[in-house]
């Protein structure tokens, strides 16, 4: 494919994504017109690029979904509840049909006929005329010019039964005008023909139709009127260098104004166009028209400029994440170099090394910043998926969103959207009541999900929550109990119960249906934030709803760890999950009469010794240190030989041989070559608590 077309594949996704979140938007908010225009000008867009870019069908249809909404934003044609579904069908079509051109699943020409059936129809035009062929013109571009026309009609018009304004009307639609009505050769009243006409209007129309769909517009009238359509700015095109003709330069292109007149007023040194019009030569709405011109013209220059010199660039992801592998064996290399130089008493190489770190530090955090996204595109995705899956199951419900602002990097968010998926299909389909249930228990009948995100420290915290039924613990545990998973006689808590259901297979539906009943989907939400190193913890009131909170890593790159030592091996613990670190002496645990706990302040901690964990050998050492990690709000320990201290951390995935060992998130590469394991302390507290080595609180 051409680089156009390369590019028309990159904006088109994101003008699809406007598309659909501006339409969702206007269906919960009709009133508010400035949605409408967002409609339009991504459609409008859209058709543009497409038309540039070859892709004739795509632009065909946005080309008629552009005139329904044309219609809609000028007040002749009503917005509902089918236009909103049939241009959601009309934006998934599109997606298709530039995947096709891509390599993808070619398209059925048929879905695209009866869409651009359904929209004529919508405006009252014959189906018949969808036949395929492009409805666009030539000139069709995907950037606007600007046309400055004078239209003056013959005298009789009126008998000939057409109304001006209709025409002016049809010319507005093509896009952005000011119309300016010249009203110099109006009659006084005693000599004027009311069945005549005697106005004549300038037009300054900005569009991205060529000349020719101008005078179409004229072409029943164009034998009895005089027209003037003549291009004054082009994006790309015509020379934006310095600002606009003045006011006298264009009442002389024009003709109101000729330029002997113009040489004398100038040497008045008088403001022109008051000048000009107390001395009777060219009229006040002739001076409107052209200082309306100067100004249509001079904005679009300044925007275009604004663009060009904008401070942001499109980059591909992959050489992103290339530099970020980069940094991260800069980091290494920078490691390094601060090892050699703390072995060696050589001053000068350690002020090097030193200023080294700090700059490679800085890049670090630099680069890492250019791959934060904020969520919320990824959180107006969802939009359409609660509407359809709402519409499918006979429930009313809408999306609600928070901390959209809230960055996190790429590739997180990228991996993201399959658990959010889940959660929020099982939100649905589980707590959300139907509406008839919900108005006898008191609500109101349409539902409410909540999608929210927040910075917590390093990490991130999304909640998805619903006002729905809420879990039902005694049903978890029946099914539980059914399964062999719980013994009848177990006391357990509601973290433990709720926590059931992400268990492979653990279903609590009756019936299997296309949302919910097999089982699959929560056990997947779980596997996914796992392996992005978060948690995911559940909460729930009877009656009231639940919320399913993910804990998540700001960057999946680099972090800052905690680098400790047990038997002559190092290990990397995320700095994020650290509070503090405390010294165990052997007579400290030879108190503990062999239970693994620590007293810290007067609370009873519970630890985890690493090296019977990892099965290091050796003696422990007469002084141990023990980390205190915080883990979805419990406090647990790690005991360990010795703690090194802060360590940047390049996080490198560990090889197939390894994949999914347990307490094990990855490795990193030291300064002196050797491999450091990470820890995943969630998998090391919940495999300790599993084979009941630790006395919970």
């Amino acid at each position: 494919m051409s680089s156009i077309a390369d590019t028309f594949r990159d904006e088109a996704a994101e003008l699809l994504q406007e598309l659909e979140a501006a339409l969702l938007a206007l269906e919960e908010t009709p009133e508010e017109t400035s949605l409408v225009d967002r409609v339009f000008r991504a459609l409008h867009t859209l058709k543009g690029a497409g038309g540039l870019a070859g892709f004739d069908v795509v632009a065909e249809l946005c080309h008629e979904a552009e005139t329904t909404f044309e219609e809609v934003r000028s007040g002749e044609h009503p917005l509902d509840r089918e236009l909103v579904s049939l241009t959601l069908a009309a934006k998934d079509l599109l997606r298709l049909l530039i995947e096709a051109e891509f390599g993808g699943a070619p398209v059925d020409p048929a879905r695209v006929s009866h869409l651009l059936a359904a929209f004529r129809q919508r405006l009252g035009e014959t189906a018949s005329s969808a036949g395929g062929s492009s409805l666009l013109t030539d000139g069709v571009s995907s950037g606007l010019s600007t046309y400055r026309i004078r239209f003056r009609p013959g005298p009789g018009i009126f008998r000939q039964g057409i109304q001006p304004q209709l025409l002016l009307g049809e010319l507005c639609r093509l896009g952005d005008a000011v119309v300016v009505a010249q009203l110099d050769k109006v009659p006084p009243l005693d000599q004027l023909d009311p069945e005549e006409c005697h106005v004549y209007w300038d037009v300054i129309l900005t569009t991205a139709e060529d000349e020719n769909a101008i005078r179409d517009v004229f072409i029943f009238v164009e034998d009895d009127c005089e027209l003037s359509v003549q291009m004054i700015d082009a994006d790309g095109l015509l020379d934006d260098a310095g600002d606009y003709k003045k006011l006298g330069e264009i009442l002389v292109e024009r003709g109101d104004l000729p330029e002997e007149d113009l040489e004398k007023f100038l040497a008045e040194k008088k403001r022109l166009g008051e000048t000009l019009i107390a001395a009777g030569v060219v009229a006040g709405g002739q001076v409107d028209s052209a200082l309306a011109e100067q100004d249509r013209v001079q904005r679009l220059r300044r925007e275009r400029q604004a663009v060009e010199t904008s401070d942001s660039i499109r980059v591909k992801s992959e050489r992103l994440d290339k530099l970020v592998n980069l940094i991260g064996e800069m980091v290494t290399v920078q490691a390094r170099l601060s090892q050699l130089s703390n072995g060696r008493e050589d001053a000068a190489l350690l002020a090097v090394a030193e200023e080294v770190e700090r700059l490679t530090w800085e890049l670090r955090d630099q680069v890492l910043t250019i791959r934060m996204l904020p969520i919320g595109s990824t959180f107006s995705r969802f939009k359409r998926l609660v509407r359809d899956l709402g519409d499918e199951l006979g429930k009313d419900v809408m999306l609600f969103t928070e901390g959209g602002e809230t960055e996190l990097d790429k590739t997180v968010i990228e991996r993201l959207g399959d658990p959010l998926v889940h959660l929020i299909r099982n939100c649905i389909g589980h707590g959300i009541e139907a509406p008839e249930a919900r108005r006898v228990a008191g609500k109101s009948a349409k539902g409410r999900i909540t999608l929210s995100a927040e910075h917590s420290g390093a990490n991130v915290l999304i909640s998805v929550a619903d006002d729905g039924m809420g879990l039902d613990r005694d049903r978890i545990r029946a099914k539980a109990i059914e399964r062999g998973l719980l013994a009848p006689q177990a006391e357990v808590s509601d973290r433990e119960i709720f926590n059931l259901i992400f268990l492979p297979g653990f279903s609590t539906a009756e019936q299997v249906s296309n949302v919910s009943g097999r089982g699959v989907g929560m056990d997947v939400v779980r596997q996914a934030i796992e392996s992005l190193r978060g948690s995911v913890e559940v909460g729930s009131q009877p009656g009231r709803g639940s919320c399913f909170t993910l804990k998540l890593p700001l960057t999946l790159a680099i972090i800052d760890g905690l680098m400790v030592s047990v038997g002559g091996e190092q290990f990397i613990m995320p700095l994020a999950d650290v509070e503090e670190c405390i010294a165990l002496t052997r007579t400290d645990r030879a108190a503990t009469h062999g239970r693994d706990l620590v007293n810290v302040r007067d609370e009873i901690v519970p630890f985890i010794p690493l090296r019977e964990t990892f099965a290091v050998g050796g003696e422990h050492p007469e002084m141990e240190q023990v980390v205190i990690a915080r883990l979805e709000g419990k406090r647990v320990g790690f005991l360990v030989d010795h703690v090194v201290g802060e360590h940047q951390t390049v996080i490198k995935n560990l090889g197939r041989f390894y994949h999914g060992v347990s307490g094990i998130s990855g490795a990193t590469i030291l300064g002196d070559g050797h491999v450091a394991l990470i820890l995943d302390l969630p998998q090391l507290a919940e495999r300790a608590e599993q084979r009941e080595q630790v006395a919970w609180k």
